[in-house]
């Protein structure tokens, strides 16, 4: 019997966002993490700013590790498990990145080996220090890392995917030595499914780490293409989770949905629960869903500047712990009990070449054949191009039907292809 779909947050405090490392009071954490609890949620994913956690590269902050043990302590004790970020990195439109790879001492965060090394070190390190606590679940390599990669980052660190792969392997190879056995992971946002220039590539996150880990944002141009109460607005984050599966070797390879929320102004604050509701309907419709971790546990204090507006109300409860109609919803879904998903039997056909993965991206017919098959009553999944034909490969997944963008998508002059 499969486990439990998990549902968690990602823990903003409500106190200094992550800039509460600097000034660590943790009965400020303890509040929110109570107020997180109270809604039946069952982990939350963590975020040390790595500037604050390993100012050189031969400095990892006795004291910072310590607050860390402290936070996952304090989850613990109130039935939370944790996930932890480390490499951050990117997070709300803001770049964290130490003195030791920037400026006069500019060295690439994929390729330089002293970089590399000093990043394992560090995961390492966090990872030992969490690892005999049972509320530890495992780390993740960092938030989106993959923007770094290329553009449209101003002051990209340019790799290969050969470059990715390595550098893949060696710090999850580094969370494992310091945790063995734990759900470690990478993520990346979705230009690694859309971008066909990402070094980042889908085969990459399917294959490395425990498990996958997709993040769902409309603002890429779902909503705005579409609207707020569109299919592929509120089954883009399903999208994104079985469209993962094409590129997994494992048929039953869990996936995460580790980011998802409903940015204003696209979802005004009014339909965010509305909102909310139905992503995450459509993405318990999935089979082998591990989780559903939403951004974030609480919004932003307009005491702090210069953030896009979008990112100071995306919390599921206010700045002072009080929870909103979102929370709701995510509450009931935490507690309802859930029937295991039937097998997605159609599956579209998508390249296996990551150089035309622009296709699956909005706008693309595979994006578009996918989500007239939803619209239709279907429940579609994916599959490679290159294992359409593969009998024993679509059988494990249940896939009874392959078939095609084009036999999906209409002509010009109406109906559809054949």
């Amino acid at each position: 019997m499969p486990a439990a779909v998990r549902f968690g947050v990602n823990y903003t405090p409500s106190e200094g966002w992550f800039h509460h490392w600097l000034d660590f009071d943790l009965d400020s954490v303890r509040a929110d993490l109570d107020s997180i609890a109270a809604l039946g949620l069952d982990h939350i994913r963590v975020f040390p700013l790595w500037p604050y956690f390993q100012p050189n590269r031969a400095l990892i902050r006795p004291r910072a590790v310590e607050q860390l043990v402290q936070l996952v302590d304090a989850a613990g004790e109130r039935g939370l498990d944790v996930t932890v970020d480390a490499l951050q990195g990117h997070v709300s439109s803001f770049d964290f990145l130490p003195a030791w790879t920037r400026t006069w001492h500019r060295r690439n965060l994929f390729t330089d080996p002293d970089v590399v090394e000093g990043q394992a070190a560090y995961l390492r390190t966090l990872a030992a220090a969490l690892a005999g606590r049972p509320h530890f679940l495992g780390m993740t390599l960092g938030n989106e890392v993959n923007q770094f990669s290329a553009g449209p980052h101003p002051d990209p660190d340019r790799a290969t995917e050969a470059e990715i792969d390595r550098w893949l392997a060696r710090l999850l190879a580094a969370c494992e030595e310091g945790a063995p056995g734990r759900l470690h992971v990478h993520a990346e946002y979705d230009a690694t499914w859309y971008q066909d220039d990402q070094p980042f590539t889908p085969g990459q996150a399917a294959r490395h780490g425990a498990m996958t880990a997709v993040h769902s944002w409309v603002f890429n141009g779902t909503a705005q293409r579409h609207g707020r109460t569109a299919v592929p607005t509120e089954h883009h984050a399903a999208y994104l989770v079985e469209l993962s599966k094409a590129w997994a070797e494992d048929p039953h390879r869990p996936v995460w949905l580790q980011e998802v929320g409903a940015p204003a102004p696209l979802v005004p604050p009014e339909h965010a629960a509305a909102f909310t509701e139905a992503t995450v309907a459509a993405a318990l419709d999935c089979p082998d869903l591990w989780g559903i971790t939403w951004w974030c546990s609480h919004d932003v204090s307009r005491d702090l500047a210069d953030f896009p507006a979008l990112e100071y109300g995306l919390g599921l409860l206010t700045n002072d712990r009080v929870p909103k109609d979102s929370a709701r919803v995510l509450e009931r879904a935490a507690r309802r009990e859930r029937r295991t998903p039937e097998p997605r039997t159609t599956a579209l056909a998508v390249p296996a070449d990551p150089a035309v993965r622009s296709r699956c991206a909005p706008g693309g017919p595979v994006y578009d054949a996918y989500f007239r098959l939803v619209a239709d009553g279907a429940r579609p999944t994916t599959v490679l191009d290159s294992r359409a034909a593969d009998r024993a490969h679509l059988t494990a997944r249940g896939i009874t039907e392959v078939v095609t963008p084009d036999q999906v998508l209409p002509t010009p002059h109406g109906g559809t292809r054949s």
